[in-house]
């Protein structure tokens, strides 16, 4: 098993290298660095949260469970409402623990690049924010409140690969899509109306 998780370790070490050079701009010794310290905290977090142990595959698990057990179903019940299926649980959940990890921790170092180079050209913070939201679309916990409300809060990381794959499809007509990104108060709002007209 040992030997299992190293060979999962280096594949995910050399998938996410790429992606953090390119992320951060940096060259891809530094982000081989970076990308093997980032898979070390991920590792001391997963063990101290326990889910290192997580059952395989997880998203397999987590539907079985959702269809038997009570409290998880009530758990899945305002992921559902926000339009998650069971291919998007399957998509986040049966990824391994440590790529879910990266992907959450590259997420907001992309997030932070693009807030900082906004306030580098003269944005205050407050505006840089705007920028990130109505541009980007922002995953987490969608009953959380601290910063946006309704339409424009979080949208839960199941959700993620469908999203990027609908963006992709975007790009048959970009300027359509950026008049569109353009008219939404966020990012999050128009995507929840994508849903919400069956679109995405």
């Amino acid at each position: 098993m040992l030997g299992g998780e190293r060979r999962i370790e280096r594949q995910l070490e050399d998938l996410y290298t790429g992606i953090y050079a390119r992320t951060a701009s940096v060259p891809e010794s530094e982000a081989r660095s970076q990308v093997r310290e980032m898979i070390w905290r991920a590792k001391e977090a997963a063990r101290k949260e326990g889910t290192d142990k997580l059952p395989q595959p997880y998203g397999e698990y987590l539907l079985q469970r959702e269809r038997t057990n009570p409290e998880t179903r009530e758990l899945f019940a305002r992921k559902r409402a926000e339009g998650v299926r069971d291919a998007d649980v399957r998509s986040w959940w049966n990824l391994h623990d440590l790529e879910r990890r990266l992907v959450v921790e590259l997420d907001g170092i992309s997030r932070l690049a693009v807030f900082t180079d906004q306030v580098g050209k003269g944005r205050t913070p407050d505006e840089a924010a705007v920028h990130v939201r109505r541009y980007f679309p922002m995953f987490g916990d969608p009953d959380d409140t601290t910063n946006t409300t309704g339409d424009d809060q979080s949208l839960p990381w199941e959700l993620k690969d469908r999203v990027n794959i609908w963006m992709q499809k975007q790009r048959a007509s970009p300027e359509a899509f950026k008049k569109r990104v353009e008219q939404s108060p966020t990012f999050n709002a128009l995507v929840r109306a994508e849903i919400s007209a069956g679109r995405l």
